[in-house]
Parts: C-alpha cells; structure tokens; sequence
C-alpha cells in the first residue's frame, strides 16, 4: 500500500484503550489514565488506564479463578492447540491492523512490523500451539516393585512483562508458551507502547480463550509491574526490559513468594570481523542491519563493532556507505528503513551517550544528529563512533539507539578479550572463513547466542537469552516451555506377586 492508504487507515482506526479482565475492558479503579503518544509526530493516540495494586488483585483474582477451576489449565492438549491455532490464525488475518498499532505506537517503520514482527508474532503461537499436543512425560528407571513417574504441569498464575521495542512479538514470545502449557497469564505492556496487548487480548477471547486466562493490564512498571512482582499469588514473572529493573523484580520475588523469574535484559554485543573474512561487503551489511535495524532499539543490537586493525580503513567504509542509504522518515511510509525512537525522554539519552562518545575521546564518523524535528517526532541519524576504547562509556554502556561503537584488535586472543570485557552477555557476532576460528572463537564468547557468518539471524525453534547481566533464563523454542512448568514425581510401591 502507499503511504496516503496507511495514513488514511490510520486516521480511520478503531483504538481499544481499556485493559482487559476476566473478558472485559476495565478502567483502573481509580479513574487514573496515562497518554500513549505517536512517536512519529508527538500526537496522542490514547488514554489507557494507569493501573495499580488493586487492579492488579483483580486481574490476579480472576486468572487464578481461572486456573483453580481448570477451565484452561485441565483442558486436553489437544484443545488448548485448536485454540491457540485460532488466535495464530486471526493474528494473521489482523496483520494489517496490528501492524498500524505496532507502528503508530512504537515508531517502527510499516514495512518492518508487516515483514518481521506480524509473521513472527503469529507464527510463534502457532508454533506452541503445534508443540504442546507432542511433549511426553517420563517414567523414571526404579526398582521392580517401583513406578516413578515424571509429570509436568502448569505453573499456575503467570506475569508477563514485556518492553516497548517490539510489543506484540515479546508478548507472543512468553504469552503463547505459558498458554499452551495451560496456565493463565497476566500480560503487562510497557506504558510507551500498551496498544497491540490490548487488540491481542480480545482477539485471544475471540479465538475461545476463556474469561479469566488471559489478562492484560496496563500501567507504570513502578506501580503495575511492581504490584505483580510483589504478589503472594502470581507464581512466575517473565521479564523483558532493561537489567536494572530485571534485577528489582528478582528483589521483588525475594520480599514477597520465591515466585519464579526469567529476565531477558540488557546487551553490548560485540559483532567481531576478522581479516580473513570472505565477504567483507555481506558482513558491512550485517554491522550496520545489526545495530541500525528497529532505529538499534535492540537488546541483542550489535552495538560494539570489533574489527581487525589491517581492515577496519576499508570495513568502515562500506559500513558507512550503507549507513548513507538508511534515512530516518515517516513509519508509514513502506520506503522508511528508519523510523522515530520511542519517546522524547529516550532519544534525549541517545543524545547524551554521543555527546559522552565525543567528550570522551571517540571519533564521530557519521551522523549524531537529531533530525525533522519539525514533525514534532523523535529521529536521529544513524551514527558511527571511531577510534573507541573499552575504558570509554560508548563500549561499556547499553544505548539503545542507532550509535555504533567501533574498536580494533589485533588478534584473536585480543577479539575475545575485549568481546567478553562487558557485564552483559546476550549475543555476540564473529566473521571469518577458518573453521577453526570460528568453532574455538564461539566456544570462547560469553554470550547467549553467537551469530558466525551472519547476525541476528534465527528462529522460533532455537532458544534466545543471555549469560551475565543479559539475564537469567530463555524465551523461544522448547526450553521456553520449562519455565512455564512444574515438575512432579509420582511414586508407586507395589508387591510383586510371588511365582507359583
């Protein structure tokens, strides 16, 4: 579509602005709303409520409602899968619609929510859905007179908190494995980007989800996000977001019920180029698509750029010519490759961290500048530091914005040095055409996933998390599914019947 029909659908749609409890759109209790804005331009999109504790008891009351009663958690797998099809299949069907909320809500250009977050969203129920009627459980190899079984059940009553770069796909990322193993979940938007959890919840009902099994609720992390962290009642919070509130809620978890908790948090990946790589333009391609994609509001974003000292003249330069074809500009029009960051306050951080880069000693190579500032929205160019060591804040420091970090090194030994010189660990990069580099380098990186040859490639099938303060715990594939269940032994004793 053109950019005239997104903006027209855009004026023209229907927003839900409630949060959504026991099967109904509810306000906060206490009348309190808080303004979800465009990025793009500043303008309101909504009022949504702005919840706390009580209302958080209420949705907590109902999901564990839901779950005492088995009106989801007891129901066969098999239906749990028919469901959860149903909703994979609407999400489908809505693409269009929730891939406007996506944009108009977070800033993300049209043509990546329709390309990237809408299929994967989908497809990630659908995956689960698929995966849960196919899991056995064990028997244990006892004695004769023994069986021991190993049985996994739902957890009970889950909280999921997920950020405001990608809303809807994170929330699908935790919402549909913790569904289909058949507990009931409440889900917490971040208050920069409520919008699609709200549309997800009413298409989830739609799909014959029943009242009380999925939830969301809205509000500040200080006062939702914490009231569930601190809940007697909520039996596992899975977190998405930055590493100082992943470390609140492992305090929360601590003062209130040892309730479970899986953080994926913060990163400074290190993206590593070697002289020997065979392919230094698909490589350029990778480092800028790996810190400049999704305006590098990226957990994983390759935001440390490692490159070998006899190459780095030349690497940077092809990094740069594609950095020039990347142009911040309207999210609603399919040609922007770079949209709006999420808010004023956030892009004022961004800002910050350059003017650190350059106080500090780096070399800014290209861009740093805020931009069309006449829309009244939040853009800034893509940005590349030279000459950056690890002593300086642009090597250490998450952004969380389009500000590439460049070192060099000399040697492997000398890569992985400074690759692990970080406190986070979520994923790292390496490009090299030696099998052995590439074998013995990813056995040495500390990080949750390493990318060889590629970057921020992967699948629903595969397990993401990180090592160090990146987190604790795995979103995606069928680990995910553990952390949404217990585990129970069953021990029988029998008496062997005597041979006659």
């Amino acid at each position: 579509m053109e950019t005239d029909t997104w903006h027209k659908l855009a004026s023209e749609l229907p927003i839900s602005a409630q949060s959504f409890v026991n099967g109904q759109h509810v306000s906060a209790r206490s009348g309190a709303v808080m303004p979800t804005h465009n990025p793009a331009n500043g303008k309101l999109l909504a009022e949504v409520p702005a919840c706390d504790a009580p209302d958080v008891d209420l949705a907590v009351a109902a999901a564990r409602r839901a779950f005492d009663r088995g009106v989801w958690s007891s129901r066969p797998p098999s239906e749990r899968k028919r469901v959860l099809l149903r909703l994979a299949e609407l999400i489908s069907e809505h693409g269009n619609e929730l891939a406007l909320l996506e944009t108009l809500d977070a800033g993300k250009p049209i043509a990546d929510t329709l390309s990237v977050d809408l299929p994967a969203a989908a497809s990630s129920v659908a995956w689960y859905a698929e995966a849960i009627d196919k899991i056995y459980d064990d028997v244990a190899p006892t004695a004769g007179n023994v069986v021991a079984t190993i049985t996994r059940e739902p957890i009970g009553v889950v909280a999921a908190i997920v950020p405001w770069n990608f809303p809807l796909l994170m929330a699908c990322w935790k919402v549909a494995p913790a569904l289909a193993a058949g507990n009931s979940v409440i889900l917490k938007p971040a208050d920069l980007s409520p919008l699609s959890a709200i549309r997800l919840a009413e298409l989830a009902a739609e799909a014959g989800v029943p009242e009380g099994v999925f939830n969301v609720v809205t509000g500040h992390g200080s006062k939702a996000g914490q009231a569930l962290g601190m809940h007697m009642d909520v039996d596992a919070v899975s977190f998405t977001g930055s590493t100082a509130v992943g470390k609140l809620l492992m305090s929360y978890s601590a003062q209130s019920n040892m309730k479970r908790v899986a953080l994926e948090c913060g990163g400074k990946s290190p993206h590593i180029v070697m002289n020997d790589c065979r392919d230094l333009d698909e490589a350029a391609r990778a480092a800028a698509f790996g810190i400049f994609f999704n305006q590098g509001e990226v957990c994983c974003a390759g935001s440390r750029l490692l490159v070998q000292e006899d190459i780095k003249t030349e690497f940077l330069e092809r990094v740069i010519s594609i950095a020039s074809t990347l142009k911040p500009g309207d999210p609603l029009d399919p040609d922007t490759n770079l949209g709006a960051l999420i808010s004023e306050e956030h892009t004022r951080s961004v800002l910050r961290h350059i003017d650190n880069g350059k106080s500090d000693g780096a070399n800014l190579i290209c861009g740093g500048a805020q931009v069309l500032q006449e829309t009244g929205g939040h853009f800034l160019e893509p940005t590349i530091f030279d000459q950056v060591n690890m002593s300086m804040r642009l090597a250490s420091e998450e952004i969380f914005g389009p500000v590439l970090a460049t070192l060099t090194f000399r040697d492997v030994d000398d890569a992985v040095r400074i690759a692990n010189d970080t406190i986070y660990g979520l994923g790292a990069g390496l490009w090299t055409s030696d099998l052995d580099t590439a074998l013995s380098v990813s056995k040495r990186l500390r990080a949750g996933t390493v990318w060889i040859n590629n970057y921020d490639e992967s699948d629903i099938t595969v397990p993401f998390g990180g090592y160090k303060q990146s987190g604790i715990g795995r979103d995606k594939s069928l680990q995910a599914l553990d952390f949404y269940r217990e585990i129970k032994t069953t021990w029988i004793k029998f008496r062997h019947h005597e041979k006659a």
